[in-house]
């Protein structure tokens, strides 16, 4: 074998194995890159459904600020009703306004006309605690004793 052959095959050979290494090193670094490639979608897909749920809660927390912004006014509401309610019932009713203005005598004899409250004192001075209460006219209260026992 001749020297230039040598030197041909060896140049073939060292094509033929930088060939096989450059074809080597680009599956490795492809590889990692389809990773990135991915782990970059993925990123991406998370960022978009995370954006979503941002809009999705602001939404939500509008719509809560909206309800309860409308149980304030209705709550107000409802305490102005309640308020109109208690003067209404605590006056005196129309039709009772009414009776008066036709006949106020009537409403001064009706007041009248009621049983006296009852009291715990008698009137004047002959009263239930009188040492002479119950006894009949001519029985001195000194001749009877009461009984002891």
């Amino acid at each position: 074998m001749d020297e230039s052959n040598i030197n041909g095959m060896l140049a073939i050979a060292c094509l033929l194995a930088g060939i096989g290494i450059g074809a080597l090193g680009y599956h490795l670094l492809n590889a990692s890159a389809g990773n990135a490639q991915r782990l970059r979608q993925r990123l991406a897909e998370r960022e978009r459904e995370l954006a979503e749920l941002k809009d999705g809660m602001g939404d939500s927390l509008e719509r809560i600020a909206r309800l309860a912004e409308n149980l304030q006014r209705e709550s107000l509401e409802l305490e102005q009703e309640a308020e109109d309610a208690m003067e209404h019932l605590g006056a005196r009713s129309l039709a009772r306004q009414a009776m008066d203005a036709v006949s106020p005598t009537a409403a001064a004899t009706a007041t009248t006309n009621e049983p006296a409250v009852p009291r715990d004192y008698a009137d004047g001075n002959r009263g239930t605690l009188s040492e002479d209460f119950g006894l009949k006219n001519g029985e001195a209260s000194t001749d009877k004793q009461p009984p002891r026992h």
